[in-house]
């Protein structure tokens, strides 16, 4: 009983997980020879006994004719009529024939619907067994399994198998084997409810339109889903329901000009000018011009190969990396566009080199020849050992009292300052005369002014540019100390001395 209660339940889930389209025969008939097999109480047991005693076999055969009637697309109501005899033991060694007779009424469930070439089934009913040798009626539920083999629409091999509980504890197995020629159609079946019948109906399962064989038609233009590729936008049947919305012939699912009439050879774009250029691809599309050139006209007004419309500079003859535009550098970029028009350089600088490579463009580098840090603009700084002999020559360049005659212990100290103006290029050299708060202040005014002269002719003697040199003086104006004292008169009678940069 466990096993067949297994079966049931696998077979009822089969039947819910195979849906298919078919149209139904409504009515069956089968016709099969069967194998009985009973099990009797043995001759030594008591027929009041429980069901849990030992049984024996008896065989036996029969014919069966039975009559179908579909009730729904997987289920049959049938009625099963069998005649035939089984071998019943009655005694010790004894075996008599019974003439037996059933009829039953059933349910029979299918796996599948009928279009399946295999085919099983379940059923169960009720129904009598009629002992014609004996005259005794006895009751039976009667469980079965089975399978239909389609050998063409209407006809099945059919095979099945019974188990029969009875009444009279006399259970048995008929199994049986035959033909089922099934006939009729059931047109009222609609699973879809769309009043289209499974029968004539496309879309069995989807809600239609009659005048689309029971499919949908989303987008209203008289063409099933289905059948369209399109079919969320209304289209014609000639594109398979897509639109044509410009009316050139291209629809426009492969129209890239869908709203502007065109021909198919551009993908539905025109070209209004007739060049061979589709007008989305066409720089002049109102004038005729060659593929190569964009479908432009070529005019060259300066002659430098670059046609005018594509020319940035079309007055000025120029080459073709710089758009016509001239590049005198040969830095390949144009001199409207380049800082340094006259110095090749890169498109990073702006056109400008890097000329000392200290990463500090020229156009930018106030020393381009000599490399420095950014911080000092790309210039050289000058070392703290040149800036303390510069701080020395403040303090030890000497002149006569009340003369701008320089004392020969100056010269030395002067020379340095001539030293370090040739190491350093790039600077520039500022002298200041002052002087202290004795005597008249505009003759201090002119002490100070030929003082820096003096220091400024010397250096000239050494090879210092004058070009590279200012001096001025500053007379009594700008004292460091104090002029009321020896020591602090001492140290504003000086020269100072301003390295900077141009």
């Amino acid at each position: 009983m466990k096993s067949i209660l297994t079966a049931c339940c696998l077979v009822l889930a089969l039947l819910v997980a195979v849906p298919e389209a078919i149209a139904q025969p409504k009515h069956a008939f089968a016709l099969r020879y069967n194998a009985y097999n009973y099990l009797v109480p043995r001759p030594d047991s008591d027929l009041g006994q429980d069901f849990g005693e030992i049984w024996s076999e008896a065989d036996g055969w029969g014919i069966e004719a039975a009559y179908y009637n579909r009730i729904s697309p997987r289920s049959f109501v049938f009625i099963p009529a069998k005649f035939g005899k089984a071998s019943l033991i009655d005694g010790p060694d004894t075996l008599n024939d019974r003439t037996l007779m059933t009829l039953d009424v059933m349910l029979q469930h299918m796996v599948f619907k009928h279009k399946a070439i295999v085919n099983p089934f379940l059923q169960y009913g009720f129904g009598g067994l009629y002992n014609v040798t004996d005259e005794e009626i006895d009751f039976n539920i009667p469980l079965g399994a089975g399978v239909n083999i389609r050998i063409t629409n209407n006809l099945h091999l059919t095979a099945q198998t019974q188990y029969r509980p009875a009444s009279n504890k006399r259970d048995g197995w008929h199994h049986g084997i035959g033909l089922q020629y099934f006939w009729g159609i059931d047109d009222t079946e609609d699973r879809d409810k769309d009043g289209t019948p499974d029968v004539t109906d496309q879309c069995p399962d989807t809600p239609g339109l009659t005048s689309l064989m029971g499919c949908p038609d989303r987008d209203g233009d008289g063409i099933a889903d289905k059948d369209d590729s399109c079919p969320d936008q209304p289209g014609v049947s000639i594109f398979l329901g897509c639109p044509d919305t410009d009316n050139d012939g291209t629809p426009d699912k492969d129209d890239e000009c869908p709203t502007i009439a065109g021909i198919a050879a551009f993908r539905g774009c025109p070209d209004t000018d007739g060049d061979g250029v589709a007008d989305k691809n066409d720089r002049c599309p109102t004038e005729v011009g060659p593929i190569d050139n964009s479908g432009c006209p070529i005019r060259d007004r300066d002659k430098d190969g670059t046609p005018d419309d594509v020319d940035m500079c079309p007055d000025v003859a120029g080459p073709t990396v710089t758009k016509g535009c001239p590049d005198r550098d040969a830095d390949g970029i144009a001199d409207k566009d380049d800082v340094c028009p006259d110095k090749a350089g890169t498109l990073a600088g702006k056109g400008c080199p890097d000329t000392d490579g200290d990463g500090i463009y020229d156009n930018e580098d106030r020393c381009p020849t000599t490399a420095g840090p950014a911080s000092n603009r790309g210039c050289p700084e000058i070392k703290q050992e040149d800036k303390a002999k510069v701080e020395l020559a403040i303090k030890n360049v000497q002149f006569n009292t009340a003369k701008a005659t320089l004392l020969t212990s100056s010269y030395k100290v002067l020379d340095d300052i001539a030293d370090i103006m040739k190491r350093y290029p790039d600077y520039d050299l500022r002298i200041e005369g002052h002087t202290d708060s004795q005597g008249d202040a505009g003759l201090n005014q002119k002490l100070s002014e030929k003082r820096a002269q003096a220091c400024f002719d010397y250096l000239i003697t050494r090879g210092v540019s004058g070009q590279r040199m200012s001096h001025s003086g500053q007379g009594e104006s700008k004292p460091k100390a104090d002029n009321m004292n020896a020591a602090g008169r001492a140290q504003n009678r000086r020269v100072e001395f301003d390295l900077y940069l141009k």
